[in-house]
């Protein structure tokens, strides 16, 4: 874990938003679709799906994504041609407690 990668990741406002989507992503997407292909939320939750949610370019979003992966907050799984991110909680705990014990 490196502190520094993370305080860069959560130092934007759409990313910290992704955070809190993913951490209760049934409450923020539509399920439907996943059921309907046999999938549900622990796999992650569709690039596509974020994209629309923060109303932002693809391309940004992908980045913000990418940055928070590199950063080991989020997970990535490949499911057919879709990508799917969901949070690393051990990486968020090891945060936390870094937080907690060295600030």
């Amino acid at each position: 874990m490196d502190p520094l990668l993370i305080y860069k990741a959560l130092s934007n406002e759409t990313r910290r938003q992704i955070m809190v989507w993913l951490k209760d992503p049934e409450q923020h997407f539509d399920k439907t679709p996943y059921i309907e292909h046999g999938i549900d939320f622990r796999i992650g939750v569709c690039v596509s799906d974020i994209q629309a949610k923060a109303e932002l370019a693809q391309s940004v979003v992908s980045n913000y994504l990418l940055t928070m992966q590199k950063a080991g907050l989020l997970e990535a799984e490949r499911y057919g041609k879709w990508t799917f991110y969901r949070r690393n909680e051990k990486t968020i705990q090891q945060f936390a407690e870094y937080i907690r014990t060295e600030l």
